[in-house]
């Protein structure tokens, strides 16, 4: 019976491994290893990639987040207690730079639709603190539209991007700057670099980007320990750097994104073509818009029996998320109203594999598996 694993690794990088190989070797015999060469031209090309000014690299997607946060309160426009805006169906790192920053974690119930925020209920959650928006591009989907460009604009709210899911994604509604290009869409976006990302890392790394020249200013002095010149420390900050290896590592990978993510459509569309399971409701593609499919995400009551009849059928899958933030131990005292979707999504939610080496070719058979549930 052939394997579908749900996603290897090692077969992933399979194919640029010539050139990784070759881009690692550069970097040693180099001698830098920091502050180089190789980040210095990633970030050129991920701010060229988002249509933004400036790209910061840093270590990680919840750093890239934390570093924002905490440039702004450096820059006055957040202060402890203020509220951000985020949905309830994320991954805990967004809260979690959130509740770092001695700032307040407000949750926003998702639409069934897009499992993205709903921004229809952003307006009731708004208070005299609220002073930012955290909207997240979950599994891929661009999560903006006029509402949320309103609301943001009527009330003076910081938009935040938490970009890890959708590089290279865009959205059928421009941005605050005119471009329709996740990332670029807002004030600021945080990018998450782990290996399993549509452009990974072989280790963590992630990046800001933004149009904001203080607010990148600001990012970059805080993750090289505040500093703005060596042995000159204009922060209390952090050690957040990318190494040369990763960035050399993500621009080998970035000459490939656009070829993985058109196969990542293909699969998905094949999957929603092919699947006919009345119990399997696929995901929505928006035609309007490019979605990455970071991850393509169908819902199924009874999803320990469906996971369970694929394993013994050589499909892998995974569960993204099947325990919401506001439901883990670290926040069982964060105040919440009822978020009726985010916990539904929480019971049912099942990712496909979707990752190279699975083909169109294989989202047929893999579907027939599943029409056969």
């Amino acid at each position: 019976m052939k394997q579908y694993p749900f996603l290897d690794l090692a077969l992933a990088n399979a194919p640029y491994m010539d050139e990784l190989k070759a881009a690692a070797c550069e970097v040693i015999e180099r001698g830098r290893y920091l502050h180089s060469t190789e980040t210095d031209l990633l970030e050129q090309e991920i701010a060229a990639l988002c249509e933004v000014k400036h790209c910061v690299a840093v270590s990680n997607g919840l750093d890239s987040l934390r570093l924002i946060l905490r440039a702004y309160k450096e820059m006055g426009l957040l202060h402890d207690g203020d509220e951000v805006i985020i949905p309830a169906n994320t991954y805990i790192a967004s809260v979690l730079a959130v509740s770092d920053c001695h700032l307040k974690p407000v949750l926003c119930d998702p639409r069934e639709d897009t499992m993205n925020l709903d921004s229809r209920l952003i307006e009731g959650l708004i208070t005299p603190r609220t002073r930012a928006v955290m909207p997240v591009h979950l599994y891929g989907t661009p999560c903006w539209d006029e509402t949320l460009m309103r609301v943001a604009q009527e009330h003076n709210l910081l938009i935040i991007e938490d970009n890890a899911q959708a590089i290279g994604a865009r959205s059928d509604v421009a941005g605050l700057h005119g471009t329709h290009v996740t990332g670029g869409l807002g004030h600021v976006a945080g990018i998450s670099f782990y290996p399993t990302k549509n452009l990974g890392a072989l280790g963590d790394g992630g990046a800001v980007v933004t149009n904001d020249d203080e607010l990148a200013a600001v990012v970059k002095a805080l993750a090289n320990y505040g500093s703005d010149r060596r042995y000159h420390n204009i922060y209390k900050g952090y050690n957040c750097r990318l190494d040369e290896i990763q960035a050399a590592m993500l621009r080998v990978k970035l000459r490939h994104l656009e070829e993985e993510n058109d196969t990542r459509n293909s699969v998905a569309r094949t999957y929603d073509e092919c699947i006919s399971n009345p119990r399997v409701k696929t995901p929505v593609i928006f035609e309007g818009m490019r979605q990455t499919w970071h991850q393509y995400v169908v819902r199924v009551d009874g999803r320990d029996a469906f996971r369970k009849y694929l394993a013994n059928n050589g499909v892998g899958t995974d569960i993204h998320y099947a325990v919401p933030p506001h439901m883990q131990p670290c926040y069982s005292d964060l105040p919440h109203a009822a978020l009726p979707v985010t916990e539904l999504l929480a019971d049912e939610v099942v990712s496909l594999p979707i990752a190279h080496p699975i083909t169109a070719a294989d989202a047929r058979i893999i579907a027939d598996i599943i029409n056969r549930y």
